[in-house]
């Protein structure tokens, strides 16, 4: 754990003495985040039971674990690590602590008493992370310190809404449709995508519909060849958006079935960096997510490996997460 700390960035001072301010915040937030990433999981028929292989619901996991005289979260944690390994981490260090019961049991009520319907929702994983992070954000707002590698996470998150990601992508994507497939009819429906009249070359006085962004004639013609990154991806908003438009796309163009396509988009076309490795966790966890439920692609199955990766800081133990 002292190793761990310094991995962290805890500082080791002259006297020999641990801090361990970051390590008690790690600590804190894997056990919640492996609270409510498992319910995440139960709530989408998406925690599957290695030997049957089949979903199974959280009562039937607190069975097993009684059986086992286990803690029920952790028997999910292990049953999830087999899913996503790079997420829930069976060798995480910070999963050996025993948080004192009545601190999980709070957790674990907070966690319980949400709508189940909340955790069908797209945006809920950033929505959940920016309000992880308000009180941080509003400290550090207050305070008036010099912003560093500490505190830059915290303030400069900021979710965006779906209205505006997906007026961005129907007018960039969608856009480079409209321009490429004109006689194919949108494979998805895009009502943000805007358009304007343009004159008909050769042709006085006659106009044509045009997407107003412009055609992006820059663009591959291909969307085999088609890369989008993003940044400074948060929770991974952009790029499941991304994925919704891309899977019809390619589905339409190459006549790929909802899995191949939901594979070939996530292995060809949709790349992402971020500061914050706990939001490169949750993206990671979002597009898997949306990738399992699909309509049509099948539900839980490995899936190609994601290109997320954490550029943060070079001592963090999360390197490239997908």
């Amino acid at each position: 754990m002292r190793a761990h700390a310094r991995q962290l960035g805890d500082d080791l001072d002259a006297k020999g003495v641990q801090h361990t301010r970051r390590l008690a915040e790690e600590v804190a937030y894997e056990q919640w985040h492996r609270i409510l990433f498992t319910r995440f999981l139960v709530e989408n028929d998406l925690l599957i039971h290695p030997e049957s292989e089949t979903p199974i619901p959280l009562d039937y996991v607190e069975e097993l674990a009684a059986e086992e005289g286990r803690d029920p979260w952790e028997l999910a944690a292990e049953y999830a690590s087999r899913m996503l390994p790079q997420i829930f981490r069976p060798d995480d260090p910070t999963q050996k602590v025993r948080l004192p019961k009545n601190r999980v049991q709070e957790l674990e009520r907070l966690v319980l008493s949400l709508d189940a319907a909340t955790f069908k929702a797209s945006d809920a994983l950033g929505w959940t992370y920016q309000f992880w992070q308000s009180k941080r954000k509003d400290a550090i707002n207050a305070s008036g310190v010099k912003i560093g590698a500490d505190e830059l996470p915290a303030v400069t998150q900021l979710f965006t809404e779906d209205y505006m990601v997906e007026f961005l992508l129907h007018n960039s994507l969608g856009a480079w449709w409209v321009a490429n497939h004109p006689d194919r009819p949108l494979p998805v429906e895009m009502p943000y995508l805007r358009f304007v009249d343009e004159p008909v070359e050769g042709k006085d006085g006659e106009t044509q519909r045009a997407p107003a962004a412009g055609r992006f004639e820059g663009w591959p013609k291909s969307l085999k060849d088609f890369k989008a990154l993003d940044p400074c991806c948060g929770s991974g908003h952009f790029p499941v958006f991304l994925l919704h438009l891309l899977v019809p796309m390619r589905m339409a163009l190459e006549g790929l079935s909802p899995a191949q396509a939901v594979d070939a988009v996530l292995r060809e076309n949709l790349y992402a960096l971020e500061i914050d490795p706990r939001c490169v966790e949750i993206a990671v966890f979002a597009l898997a997510l949306a990738a399992w439920t699909y309509p049509g692609a099948g539900g839980y199955r490995a899936l190609p490996r994601m290109n997320v990766a954490c550029c943060g800081c070079p001592s963090c133990r999360r390197r490239p997460t997908g």
